[in-house]
Protein backbone atom coordinates (compact mmCIF):
# COMPACT_ATOMS: atom_id res chain seq x y z
CA UNK A 1 0.00 0.00 0.00
CA UNK A 2 1.26 3.24 -1.52
CA UNK A 3 2.19 6.03 1.53
CA UNK A 4 2.91 9.59 1.09
CA UNK A 5 2.97 12.79 3.08
CA UNK A 6 -0.29 14.66 2.76
CA UNK A 7 -2.27 17.88 3.95
CA UNK A 8 -5.62 19.14 2.91
CA UNK A 9 -5.70 22.89 3.00
CA UNK A 10 -8.86 24.41 4.63
CA UNK A 11 -10.04 27.55 5.95
CA UNK A 12 -13.29 28.64 8.18
CA UNK A 13 -15.08 30.72 5.00
CA UNK A 14 -13.84 31.59 1.22
CA UNK A 15 -11.61 34.22 0.61
CA UNK A 16 -8.89 33.70 3.43
CA UNK A 17 -6.12 32.86 1.15
CA UNK A 18 -6.49 28.72 0.85
CA UNK A 19 -5.47 29.06 -3.09
CA UNK A 20 -2.59 31.05 -2.43
CA UNK A 21 -1.38 28.77 0.39
CA UNK A 22 -1.59 25.67 -1.52
CA UNK A 23 0.14 27.34 -4.82
CA UNK A 24 2.92 28.33 -2.61
CA UNK A 25 3.59 25.24 -0.94
CA UNK A 26 3.05 23.15 -3.96
CA UNK A 27 5.55 25.38 -5.16
CA UNK A 28 8.18 25.51 -2.49
CA UNK A 29 8.50 22.22 -2.64
CA UNK A 30 8.68 21.26 -6.07
CA UNK A 31 11.73 24.13 -6.25
CA UNK A 32 13.03 21.64 -3.87
CA UNK A 33 13.36 19.04 -6.02
CA UNK A 34 9.74 17.09 -4.89
CA UNK A 35 7.46 15.44 -6.72
CA UNK A 36 4.12 17.51 -5.84
CA UNK A 37 0.74 16.11 -6.88
CA UNK A 38 -2.32 18.85 -5.99
CA UNK A 39 -6.21 18.48 -5.80
CA UNK A 40 -8.98 20.60 -5.90
CA UNK A 41 -12.14 19.43 -3.55
CA UNK A 42 -15.31 20.43 -5.22
CA UNK A 43 -15.66 21.34 -9.21
CA UNK A 44 -13.46 24.23 -9.06
CA UNK A 45 -12.07 24.66 -12.80
CA UNK A 46 -9.63 27.67 -12.27
CA UNK A 47 -7.57 27.27 -8.90
CA UNK A 48 -6.24 24.04 -10.20
CA UNK A 49 -4.83 26.43 -13.30
CA UNK A 50 -2.89 28.27 -10.37
CA UNK A 51 -1.95 24.57 -8.67
CA UNK A 52 -0.77 22.86 -12.01
CA UNK A 53 1.59 25.77 -12.42
CA UNK A 54 2.84 25.81 -8.62
CA UNK A 55 3.31 22.07 -9.19
CA UNK A 56 4.13 20.97 -12.95
CA UNK A 57 1.48 18.89 -12.93
CA UNK A 58 -1.77 17.88 -14.18
CA UNK A 59 -4.71 18.67 -11.60
CA UNK A 60 -7.92 16.96 -10.51
CA UNK A 61 -11.35 17.58 -8.86
CA UNK A 62 -11.71 15.39 -5.63
CA UNK A 63 -15.41 14.85 -4.51
CA UNK A 64 -17.11 12.57 -2.95
CA UNK A 65 -20.61 13.03 -4.63
CA UNK A 66 -19.78 14.80 -8.22
CA UNK A 67 -16.76 12.46 -9.21
CA UNK A 68 -17.57 9.77 -6.82
CA UNK A 69 -15.59 7.43 -3.26
CA UNK A 70 -14.00 5.32 -6.17
CA UNK A 71 -12.66 7.98 -8.45
CA UNK A 72 -10.90 9.78 -5.35
CA UNK A 73 -9.64 6.69 -4.01
CA UNK A 74 -8.00 5.51 -7.14
CA UNK A 75 -6.38 8.97 -7.65
CA UNK A 76 -5.13 9.09 -4.60
CA UNK A 77 -3.73 5.63 -4.91
CA UNK A 78 -2.19 6.44 -8.14
CA UNK A 79 -0.52 10.41 -6.65
CA UNK A 80 1.28 8.66 -3.42
CA UNK A 81 2.63 5.99 -5.82
CA UNK A 82 4.17 8.80 -7.74
CA UNK A 83 4.78 11.70 -5.61
CA UNK A 84 6.74 13.10 -2.70
CA UNK A 85 3.65 15.35 -1.38
CA UNK A 86 0.39 15.52 -2.32
CA UNK A 87 -1.82 18.37 -1.60
CA UNK A 88 -5.49 18.81 -1.78
CA UNK A 89 -7.08 22.46 -1.17
CA UNK A 90 -10.61 22.15 0.33
CA UNK A 91 -13.74 24.31 -1.11
CA UNK A 92 -15.82 27.17 0.74
CA UNK A 93 -15.24 26.79 4.55
CA UNK A 94 -14.07 23.62 6.26
CA UNK A 95 -17.56 22.28 6.97
CA UNK A 96 -19.24 23.83 4.14
CA UNK A 97 -21.25 22.22 1.65
CA UNK A 98 -22.22 18.52 1.40
CA UNK A 99 -20.04 16.87 1.10
CA UNK A 100 -17.66 18.94 3.14
CA UNK A 101 -13.70 19.51 2.81
CA UNK A 102 -14.00 18.04 6.49
CA UNK A 103 -15.79 14.94 4.99
CA UNK A 104 -13.11 14.29 2.20
CA UNK A 105 -10.73 14.31 5.43
CA UNK A 106 -11.80 12.17 7.46
CA UNK A 107 -13.12 9.42 4.36
CA UNK A 108 -9.09 9.44 3.41
CA UNK A 109 -7.29 10.52 6.70
CA UNK A 110 -6.17 13.60 5.17
CA UNK A 111 -4.58 15.74 7.82
CA UNK A 112 -6.41 19.17 8.17
CA UNK A 113 -3.96 22.66 7.66
CA UNK A 114 -6.13 25.54 8.62
CA UNK A 115 -5.52 29.03 6.68
CA UNK A 116 -7.12 31.89 8.53
CA UNK A 117 -7.13 35.65 7.58
CA UNK A 118 -6.02 37.02 10.62
CA UNK A 119 -5.98 40.66 9.56
CA UNK A 120 -9.01 41.69 12.19
CA UNK A 121 -8.11 39.46 14.96
CA UNK A 122 -5.52 38.45 18.13
CA UNK A 123 -6.80 36.45 20.90
CA UNK A 124 -9.84 35.16 18.59
CA UNK A 125 -7.36 33.42 16.54
CA UNK A 126 -6.74 30.77 19.03
CA UNK A 127 -10.16 30.22 19.68
CA UNK A 128 -10.99 29.84 15.83
CA UNK A 129 -8.75 27.33 15.78
CA UNK A 130 -9.31 25.21 18.37
CA UNK A 131 -13.06 25.48 17.76
CA UNK A 132 -12.13 24.38 13.83
CA UNK A 133 -9.78 21.32 14.86
CA UNK A 134 -12.67 20.28 17.85
CA UNK A 135 -16.10 20.65 16.34
CA UNK A 136 -15.85 17.18 14.64
CA UNK A 137 -14.94 13.87 16.68
CA UNK A 138 -12.13 12.28 15.18
CA UNK A 139 -10.97 14.95 12.56
CA UNK A 140 -7.41 14.52 11.15
CA UNK A 141 -5.48 17.47 12.37
CA UNK A 142 -2.49 19.12 11.31
CA UNK A 143 -2.68 22.73 12.66
CA UNK A 144 -3.13 26.34 11.64
CA UNK A 145 -1.42 28.93 9.70
CA UNK A 146 -2.50 32.70 10.11
CA UNK A 147 -2.49 34.81 6.50
CA UNK A 148 -2.77 38.82 6.14
CA UNK A 149 -1.13 39.80 9.55
CA UNK A 150 -0.43 43.09 9.79
CA UNK A 151 3.30 42.80 11.64
CA UNK A 152 5.72 40.27 13.43
CA UNK A 153 4.09 41.36 16.75
CA UNK A 154 0.72 40.84 15.55
CA UNK A 155 1.98 37.67 14.42
CA UNK A 156 3.54 36.80 18.18
CA UNK A 157 0.05 37.89 19.54
CA UNK A 158 -1.47 35.08 17.41
CA UNK A 159 1.24 32.22 18.47
CA UNK A 160 -0.24 30.74 21.56
CA UNK A 161 -3.11 29.08 18.72
CA UNK A 162 -2.98 25.37 19.11
CA UNK A 163 -0.72 24.01 16.41
CA UNK A 164 0.57 26.95 15.29
CA UNK A 165 2.43 26.85 12.01
CA UNK A 166 3.59 30.38 11.49
CA UNK A 167 2.19 33.94 9.78
CA UNK A 168 2.25 35.31 6.73
CA UNK A 169 2.48 39.03 6.66
CA UNK A 170 -0.12 41.07 4.69
CA UNK A 171 1.59 41.36 1.26
CA UNK A 172 -1.10 42.85 -1.80
CA UNK A 173 1.92 41.28 -4.13
CA UNK A 174 0.72 37.61 -2.74
CA UNK A 175 -3.01 38.27 -3.80
CA UNK A 176 -4.27 36.39 -6.84
CA UNK A 177 -6.25 38.44 -9.32
CA UNK A 178 -9.81 37.89 -9.60
CA UNK A 179 -12.92 38.65 -11.51
CA UNK A 180 -16.73 37.31 -11.67
CA UNK A 181 -16.46 34.00 -11.87
CA UNK A 182 -13.32 33.44 -9.71
CA UNK A 183 -9.65 33.79 -9.89
CA UNK A 184 -8.09 34.70 -12.84
CA UNK A 185 -6.84 32.35 -15.28
CA UNK A 186 -2.80 31.40 -14.32
CA UNK A 187 -2.09 31.59 -18.20
CA UNK A 188 -3.55 35.12 -18.48
CA UNK A 189 -0.95 36.64 -16.37
CA UNK A 190 2.71 37.38 -17.43
CA UNK A 191 3.76 37.04 -14.05
CA UNK A 192 1.49 34.37 -12.63
CA UNK A 193 5.17 32.27 -11.88
CA UNK A 194 7.03 35.23 -10.10
CA UNK A 195 3.81 35.74 -8.29
CA UNK A 196 3.46 31.76 -7.19
CA UNK A 197 7.64 32.81 -5.99
CA UNK A 198 6.97 35.00 -4.11
CA UNK A 199 3.85 33.22 -1.71
CA UNK A 200 6.13 30.63 -1.56
CA UNK A 201 9.56 32.39 -0.12
CA UNK A 202 7.11 34.28 1.76
CA UNK A 203 6.26 30.70 3.44
CA UNK A 204 9.60 29.30 3.54
CA UNK A 205 9.73 31.82 6.60
CA UNK A 206 7.22 30.38 8.33
CA UNK A 207 7.82 27.32 10.83
CA UNK A 208 5.95 25.10 8.19
CA UNK A 209 7.71 26.18 5.62
CA UNK A 210 11.21 25.26 7.50
CA UNK A 211 9.56 22.20 8.68
CA UNK A 212 12.37 19.50 7.53
CA UNK A 213 11.60 16.66 4.96
CA UNK A 214 13.13 13.77 6.78
CA UNK A 215 12.49 12.20 9.87
CA UNK A 216 11.18 9.14 11.43
CA UNK A 217 7.41 10.02 11.54
CA UNK A 218 7.75 11.36 15.47
CA UNK A 219 6.46 14.39 14.44
CA UNK A 220 10.00 16.63 13.64
CA UNK A 221 9.26 16.61 9.73
CA UNK A 222 6.86 16.26 7.55
CA UNK A 223 6.72 12.32 7.55
CA UNK A 224 4.78 13.15 10.93
CA UNK A 225 1.49 13.77 8.01
CA UNK A 226 1.87 10.34 5.72
CA UNK A 227 -1.22 8.87 4.71
CA UNK A 228 -1.75 5.16 3.50
CA UNK A 229 -3.97 5.20 0.24
CA UNK A 230 -4.97 1.59 -0.40
CA UNK A 231 -6.34 0.95 -3.55
CA UNK A 232 -9.94 1.07 -4.30
CA UNK A 233 -12.20 -1.81 -5.85
CA UNK A 234 -11.58 -2.86 -9.14
CA UNK A 235 -12.85 0.00 -11.39
CA UNK A 236 -15.11 -0.56 -14.39
CA UNK A 237 -13.11 -0.44 -17.79
CA UNK A 238 -14.24 2.34 -19.38
CA UNK A 239 -15.50 1.04 -22.91
CA UNK A 240 -14.66 2.11 -26.60
CA UNK A 241 -17.26 3.98 -27.79
CA UNK A 242 -15.45 6.73 -29.60
CA UNK A 243 -12.79 4.84 -31.32
CA UNK A 244 -11.85 6.20 -34.43
CA UNK A 245 -13.27 9.62 -33.33
CA UNK A 246 -11.83 13.19 -33.54
CA UNK A 247 -13.33 15.56 -31.31
CA UNK A 248 -12.46 19.15 -31.73
CA UNK A 249 -11.94 20.99 -28.23
CA UNK A 250 -12.13 25.06 -27.78
CA UNK A 251 -9.28 26.06 -25.97
CA UNK A 252 -8.54 29.63 -25.47
CA UNK A 253 -8.95 32.56 -23.21
CA UNK A 254 -12.54 32.70 -23.76
CA UNK A 255 -13.03 29.12 -23.54
CA UNK A 256 -11.00 27.73 -20.66
CA UNK A 257 -13.24 25.27 -18.26
CA UNK A 258 -11.46 22.25 -19.23
CA UNK A 259 -11.61 18.84 -16.77
CA UNK A 260 -8.10 17.02 -16.79
CA UNK A 261 -10.41 14.04 -16.06
CA UNK A 262 -12.77 14.86 -19.06
CA UNK A 263 -10.25 15.02 -21.45
CA UNK A 264 -8.47 11.43 -20.34
CA UNK A 265 -11.71 10.09 -20.41
CA UNK A 266 -12.61 10.82 -24.28
CA UNK A 267 -8.90 9.45 -24.52
CA UNK A 268 -9.89 6.23 -22.79
CA UNK A 269 -13.36 6.15 -24.82
CA UNK A 270 -10.30 6.02 -28.28
CA UNK A 271 -11.05 9.45 -29.06
CA UNK A 272 -8.33 11.25 -30.79
CA UNK A 273 -8.69 15.13 -29.20
CA UNK A 274 -7.79 18.01 -31.38
CA UNK A 275 -7.90 21.97 -30.14
CA UNK A 276 -8.86 25.17 -31.63
CA UNK A 277 -8.97 28.48 -30.25
CA UNK A 278 -12.63 30.46 -31.25
CA UNK A 279 -10.69 33.18 -30.67
CA UNK A 280 -7.82 33.12 -33.52
CA UNK A 281 -8.93 29.85 -35.78
CA UNK A 282 -10.58 30.87 -38.83
CA UNK A 283 -11.83 27.25 -39.70
CA UNK A 284 -12.30 24.28 -37.33
CA UNK A 285 -9.88 21.65 -37.47
CA UNK A 286 -11.15 18.48 -39.78
CA UNK A 287 -13.18 16.23 -36.73
CA UNK A 288 -16.27 14.29 -36.46
CA UNK A 289 -18.03 16.05 -33.40
CA UNK A 290 -17.29 19.90 -31.44
CA UNK A 291 -16.64 20.63 -27.63
CA UNK A 292 -17.91 24.06 -26.99
CA UNK A 293 -16.20 24.34 -23.52
CA UNK A 294 -17.11 26.54 -20.35
CA UNK A 295 -15.40 29.70 -19.88
CA UNK A 296 -15.04 33.84 -20.73
CA UNK A 297 -16.99 34.64 -24.23
CA UNK A 298 -18.74 37.08 -22.46
CA UNK A 299 -15.31 38.76 -21.85
CA UNK A 300 -14.07 38.64 -25.32
CA UNK A 301 -17.38 39.18 -27.04
CA UNK A 302 -16.58 41.41 -29.75
CA UNK A 303 -13.59 39.44 -31.03
CA UNK A 304 -16.06 36.05 -30.81
CA UNK A 305 -18.48 38.12 -33.03
CA UNK A 306 -15.75 39.24 -35.70
CA UNK A 307 -14.61 35.70 -36.24
CA UNK A 308 -16.95 35.06 -38.85
CA UNK A 309 -15.37 32.84 -40.56
CA UNK A 310 -14.48 30.68 -37.58
CA UNK A 311 -18.56 31.02 -37.01
CA UNK A 312 -19.53 29.61 -40.63
CA UNK A 313 -16.83 26.78 -40.20
CA UNK A 314 -18.94 25.74 -36.97
CA UNK A 315 -22.47 26.41 -39.35
CA UNK A 316 -21.10 24.00 -41.71
CA UNK A 317 -20.17 21.75 -39.41
CA UNK A 318 -23.06 21.85 -38.35
CA UNK A 319 -25.08 21.95 -41.83
CA UNK A 320 -23.65 18.45 -42.08
CA UNK A 321 -25.71 17.25 -38.99
CA UNK A 322 -21.85 16.45 -36.83
CA UNK A 323 -22.48 16.66 -33.29
CA UNK A 324 -22.08 19.38 -31.27
CA UNK A 325 -21.62 19.70 -27.16
CA UNK A 326 -21.96 23.19 -25.75
CA UNK A 327 -20.94 23.59 -22.27
CA UNK A 328 -21.96 27.05 -20.61
CA UNK A 329 -19.51 29.74 -21.76
CA UNK A 330 -19.65 27.31 -24.89
CA UNK A 331 -23.28 27.53 -25.29
CA UNK A 332 -23.46 31.25 -24.86
CA UNK A 333 -21.46 31.81 -27.52
CA UNK A 334 -23.55 30.09 -30.04
CA UNK A 335 -27.07 32.32 -29.21
CA UNK A 336 -27.76 35.21 -31.03
CA UNK A 337 -27.16 38.64 -28.47
CA UNK A 338 -25.34 39.01 -25.17
CA UNK A 339 -26.38 41.93 -23.05
CA UNK A 340 -23.89 43.10 -20.89
CA UNK A 341 -24.57 43.95 -16.77
CA UNK A 342 -24.28 47.85 -18.22
CA UNK A 343 -27.02 47.09 -20.87
CA UNK A 344 -25.22 46.72 -23.75
CA UNK A 345 -26.44 44.76 -26.23
CA UNK A 346 -23.99 42.63 -28.77
CA UNK A 347 -23.82 40.20 -31.10
CA UNK A 348 -23.03 36.48 -30.87
CA UNK A 349 -22.40 33.44 -33.34
CA UNK A 350 -26.43 33.60 -34.19
CA UNK A 351 -26.39 29.78 -34.76
CA UNK A 352 -29.08 29.42 -31.77
CA UNK A 353 -32.44 31.64 -31.07
CA UNK A 354 -32.29 33.13 -27.85
CA UNK A 355 -30.54 36.20 -25.84
CA UNK A 356 -28.10 35.77 -22.67
CA UNK A 357 -28.26 38.21 -20.07
CA UNK A 358 -24.91 38.96 -18.16
CA UNK A 359 -26.34 39.61 -14.43
CA UNK A 360 -23.77 41.00 -10.82
CA UNK A 361 -24.95 38.18 -8.98
CA UNK A 362 -25.20 34.48 -9.58
CA UNK A 363 -27.91 32.50 -11.25
CA UNK A 364 -26.84 29.35 -10.28
CA UNK A 365 -24.81 27.10 -8.24
CA UNK A 366 -24.18 23.79 -7.16
CA UNK A 367 -24.11 20.07 -7.39
CA UNK A 368 -26.12 18.81 -10.61
CA UNK A 369 -27.28 15.71 -12.45
CA UNK A 370 -28.55 14.74 -15.64
CA UNK A 371 -30.30 11.37 -15.96
CA UNK A 372 -30.48 10.37 -19.31
CA UNK A 373 -31.28 6.46 -21.11
CA UNK A 374 -27.79 5.48 -20.90
CA UNK A 375 -27.20 6.85 -17.32
CA UNK A 376 -26.73 9.20 -14.68
CA UNK A 377 -24.18 12.15 -15.96
CA UNK A 378 -23.10 14.28 -12.54
CA UNK A 379 -21.44 17.83 -12.77
CA UNK A 380 -22.40 20.86 -11.47
CA UNK A 381 -23.49 24.64 -12.40
CA UNK A 382 -22.16 28.24 -11.60
CA UNK A 383 -22.84 30.65 -14.04
CA UNK A 384 -23.59 34.62 -13.93
CA UNK A 385 -26.09 34.92 -16.90
CA UNK A 386 -29.54 33.66 -18.44
CA UNK A 387 -30.89 33.01 -21.37
CA UNK A 388 -34.17 33.45 -22.82
CA UNK A 389 -34.66 30.95 -25.65
CA UNK A 390 -37.95 29.96 -27.86
CA UNK A 391 -35.62 26.60 -27.62
CA UNK A 392 -37.75 24.09 -25.53
CA UNK A 393 -35.78 21.55 -23.13
CA UNK A 394 -35.65 18.19 -24.33
CA UNK A 395 -34.11 17.25 -20.47
CA UNK A 396 -33.29 19.14 -17.43
CA UNK A 397 -30.48 18.24 -14.72
CA UNK A 398 -31.38 17.96 -10.86
CA UNK A 399 -29.88 18.13 -7.45
CA UNK A 400 -28.46 15.28 -6.10
CA UNK A 401 -30.58 12.81 -5.58
CA UNK A 402 -33.64 14.25 -6.95
CA UNK A 403 -35.91 14.04 -9.85
CA UNK A 404 -35.90 16.84 -12.56
CA UNK A 405 -38.78 19.28 -12.66
CA UNK A 406 -39.96 22.25 -15.58
CA UNK A 407 -38.46 24.86 -12.78
CA UNK A 408 -35.53 23.34 -11.61
CA UNK A 409 -32.23 22.57 -12.65
CA UNK A 410 -30.92 23.64 -16.31
CA UNK A 411 -32.66 22.84 -19.52
CA UNK A 412 -30.65 21.07 -21.99
CA UNK A 413 -31.47 22.50 -25.34
CA UNK A 414 -31.08 20.53 -28.92
CA UNK A 415 -31.03 22.18 -32.26
CA UNK A 416 -30.23 19.67 -35.13
CA UNK A 417 -27.09 18.18 -34.03
CA UNK A 418 -26.25 21.02 -31.08
CA UNK A 419 -27.03 20.12 -27.62
CA UNK A 420 -26.12 22.76 -25.09
CA UNK A 421 -26.41 23.67 -21.45
CA UNK A 422 -25.40 25.04 -18.97
CA UNK A 423 -24.36 22.25 -17.30
CA UNK A 424 -20.81 21.30 -16.40
CA UNK A 425 -20.91 17.49 -16.96
CA UNK A 426 -17.96 15.19 -15.07
CA UNK A 427 -17.00 12.58 -18.38
CA UNK A 428 -16.14 9.75 -15.80
CA UNK A 429 -19.23 9.65 -14.08
CA UNK A 430 -21.10 8.16 -16.62
CA UNK A 431 -19.01 7.68 -20.34
CA UNK A 432 -21.40 5.99 -22.28
CA UNK A 433 -23.99 8.77 -21.66
CA UNK A 434 -21.24 11.15 -22.71
CA UNK A 435 -20.59 9.23 -25.82
CA UNK A 436 -24.11 9.73 -27.14
CA UNK A 437 -23.51 13.47 -27.38
CA UNK A 438 -20.19 12.93 -29.76
CA UNK A 439 -21.40 10.49 -32.56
Amino acid sequence: MPSCPAILIAAPASGQGKTTITSALARLHTRQGRRVRVFKCGPDFLDPYWHSLASGAPVYQLDLWITGESDCRQRLHDAAQEADLIIVEGVMGLFDGNPSAADLSQHFGLPVLAVIDASAMAGTFAALAFGLQHYRPNLPWAGVLANRVGSVGHGAMLSDAPNYWGALLRNPALQLPERHLGLTVANELPDALERLDAAADALADTALGKLQWDGDGDGDSWQRWSVDFPAPHTAIPIPPLLQNKTIAIAQDAAFCFIYAANLDCLRAMGAKLVFFSPLADNALPDCDAVWLTGGYPELHAAQLAANTALRDSLQAHIAHNKPVWAECGGMMALFDTLITTEGESLPFWGLLSGTVTMQKRLAALGSQQLCLEAGTVRGHTFHYSVTDTPLQPIARTSRPNTEASADKGEAVWQQGSVRASYFHAWFPSCPEAVAGWFV
